[in-house]
């Protein structure tokens, strides 16, 4: 069974979950005001989300469609009290990309000698991304974003630093977690996500990934439960104006990856610092579809949208910049 939820607040300011059906029709889960609230709840009996939202109920109706267009819409999973146990990481260089991607890319892989960092640590996924039962998988590259303050609802825009070079979508899958109180990581589900950043800086040098990784992101309006499916199919779209001036399709899912997702939790959290009780963690899977690869260069007003066919709402978002920080660092 797949369970679909969505964190929103009412017409009188209240926060909310709703379930929805097939045909995005949703209902109140009774009870809860979080999705986080509802993982709890369930991680404490024992029981599966699907389990736990049948022993709660389900009341009144909501229009997510409205909802969504009013603005209304929240990431469908945050830390209820305080944004700075949610911790916002993922993962690159995890996909195999476009067939044609593919081809040139094992050819380069025939010569080890002349072979870069990055393919390099592409090849290693490749080669061991996807282990067997009982062995190691191949590390994975690993990044962090910030915390629960860096994601941006659904439908809301995107304030690029005003020292950025660059502002560009990622299209990409997101895991969602709960750390229990046994300080074991829970998988809520999956989400569409945005792992929005700065390509110029990235491209630079390899070694300024870090700087350009520390940018907002967003994902959402669904959480998914349940298994991800083996091939995942979607658009990403960048729209100025009344133009669509990036279209093209993106793939995930584990056919189309380098990688298990397995792999990759297991490589997050193995870190004992990333099983802290209580915590939320959002994990980005990574993507092979860029707008700054086709040579795109995005505007303060254009408007990212990404699709997926394992998920009922578009994400989007538009692009700002935000006005400089004045910093000075004081000696006490």
């Amino acid at each position: 069974m797949v369970l679909r939820l969505v964190q929103f607040t009412t017409k009188d300011g209240a926060r909310a979950v709703a379930a929805l059906d097939a045909d995005a029709r949703g209902r109140i889960v009774n009870g809860v005001t979080s999705a986080y609230d509802l993982a709890r709840k369930a991680i404490k009996a024992g029981v599966s989300l699907e389990a736990q939202l049948a022993d709660l109920g389900l009341g009144d109706s909501v229009d997510i469609r409205a909802a969504l267009s009013e603005g209304r819409v929240l990431a469908p999973l945050d830390h209820p009290t305080d944004s700075a146990h949610t911790i916002v990481t993922g993962t690159g260089l995890t996909h195999l990309g476009s067939a044609e991607g593919r081809d040139a890319m094992h050819k380069k892989l025939s010569g080890e000698d002349v072979l870069t960092d990055s393919m390099k640590m592409f090849k290693l996924g490749l080669d061991k991304g996807k282990p067997k039962d009982g062995e190691e998988g191949a590390q994975p590259e690993w990044f962090y974003k910030g915390d629960g303050a860096s994601i941006v609802a659904p439908e809301a825009a995107f304030s690029s630093p005003a020292f950025a070079q660059d502002g560009g979508e990622e299209p990409e899958i997101v895991g969602l977690y709960i750390i229990g109180d046994d300080g074991q990581p829970y998988r809520l589900g999956y989400a569409l996500g945005n792992e929005f950043s700065d390509h110029v800086t990235e491209k630079f040098n390899y070694l300024w990934l870090a700087h350009s990784k520390l940018r907002q992101c967003s994902f959402g309006p669904e959480l998914r439960t349940g298994a991800l499916p083996d091939a995942v199919t979607g658009t990403s779209k960048v729209r100025r104006g009344n133009e669509t001036i990036f279209d093209k399709p993106f793939l995930s899912g584990e056919n189309n990856m380098s990688h298990t997702i397995a792999n990759l939790e297991a490589h997050h959290f193995k870190y004992s610092g990333f099983r802290r009780p209580g915590d939320v963690h959002v994990h980005f899977f990574g993507t092979a579809t860029l707008s700054f690869s086709a040579g795109v260069q995005t505007k303060d007003g254009d408007v990212f949208e990404i699709e997926a066919d394992a998920f009922l709402f578009p994400l989007r978002n538009k692009l700002g910049t935000a006005k400089a920080d004045a910093v000075n660092v004081q000696p006490l």
